[in-house]
């Protein structure tokens, strides 16, 4: 099965925050799952792919680059984005269908804007989804607090499907690109 691990908006600036947004929440955790899960994906020779926002610092600068304190794979393939939802208006889904790509591993930011939109798009597009459950952050919103968007998207993609499609929410130390969905099937 080929498969790929999907990194989304971990931008300096989306991460670390600026003077008018807050750092995610957990951050020093996110980016350590993150590159716990880049070296998973190495030693199974599993593509990295990162998608950026443009709307990030003004898609220039530092602060638009992925995080420093991430490692990115030199093979990485990097899309940029201006949308919320990384499959609108960039060549994601085209790369992932070239490389006849069947699972996709889903990290990043923030939760409830591009991680839910990528997650559901992926999965009526034909992927399985594996969201890992520790390895995606957001930032507190006027009614709910980060820990609690994370907890209620990890609950609510849990399982989300779309047909023959569907999403698991896994974490970072757990066999990730050993895909569980046909037990669930």
């Amino acid at each position: 099965m080929n498969q790929t691990l999907l990194i989304i908006d971990a931008q300096q600036e989306l991460i670390d925050g600026n003077q008018e947004e807050s750092a995610v929440f957990i951050k020093e955790q996110l980016i350590r799952n993150i590159n716990k899960v880049i070296g998973k994906a190495r030693e199974s020779d599993i593509p990295v792919v990162f998608v950026r926002d443009l709307d990030v610092a003004e898609g220039k600068g530092e602060g638009f680059q992925i995080h420093n304190k991430i490692n990115v794979p030199l093979k990485a393939k990097i899309f940029d984005k201006s949308a919320t939802n990384s499959f609108h208006g960039t060549d994601l889904l085209n790369h992932l269908r070239s490389q006849q790509i069947e699972h996709v591993v889903v990290m990043g930011c923030k939760t409830q804007h591009c991680i839910d939109s990528a997650v559901r798009t992926a999965t009526i597009s034909g992927l399985d989804v594996t969201l890992v459950g520790d390895g995606h952050s957001t930032t507190d919103n006027d009614v709910l607090s980060a820990e609690q968007i994370i907890k209620h998207h990890n609950r609510t993609l849990h399982g989300h499907y779309n047909v023959e499609h569907f999403s698991l929410v896994r974490n970072a130390d757990e066999d990730l690109f050993r895909p569980t969905h046909d037990s669930y099937r």
